[in-house]
């Protein structure tokens, strides 16, 4: 399995020094993280970048760094949720000059055919806050489907806040 994937208008690769200035602001976006707890400190952003270099170089597959035209654009990919190894979620975060031309919905096709293809998984989920309808959207482009049953409080999120609500969608393997 390549670690770079290329659909039409993009490049999903790995992270690179230079994506860490720019996934740093987006990271410190309040628009962009406006359905996440908060903001990420440099540090954060840092380890977060770090931490899906490592996956992607250990199991082939992970979160990808997103490129447009050369330029950086957030990432997407599949990941496993710290609080529940036995999910694969496919996720992505794009800052807000990369919003509404269609490339959350792109790369997550993308992802998703690693995961089946690739990876031989059996099913993909997702999940957003409650009330990010710009995430389900994309969820319900990419063929996913809410699982009304599914959806729970974010366990890392503490009691009370308002993005802990979150809504779960699945696709199986076609």
């Amino acid at each position: 399995m390549t670690l770079e994937r290329r659909t039409e208008r993009l490049v999903m690769r790995a992270w690179r020094e230079a994506d860490l200035e720019p996934f740093a602001e987006m990271n410190a976006d309040p628009e962009v993280m406006e359905f996440f707890p908060g903001i990420l400190t440099r540090a954060a952003s840092d380890a977060l970048a770090a931490r899906a270099q490592a996956r992607l170089r250990e199991d082939g597959w992970g979160l990808w760094a997103l490129e447009v035209d050369g330029r950086f654009a957030g990432f997407t990919g599949l990941a496993r949720p710290s609080w529940d190894r036995s999910m694969v979620e496919v996720g992505w975060r794009l800052p807000r000059w990369a919003w509404g031309h269609g490339y959350a919905t792109e790369a997550a096709r993308e992802a998703l055919a690693v995961g089946f293809d690739d990876v031989g998984l059996a099913e993909i989920v997702s999940f957003t806050a409650v009330p990010n309808e710009r995430s389900q959207a994309v969820m319900r482009r990419i063929g996913m489907t809410r699982d009304l049953a599914g959806d729970f409080d974010y366990p890392t999120i503490p009691e009370g806040h308002p993005m802990r609500r979150s809504v779960l969608y699945r696709i199986t393997r076609p």
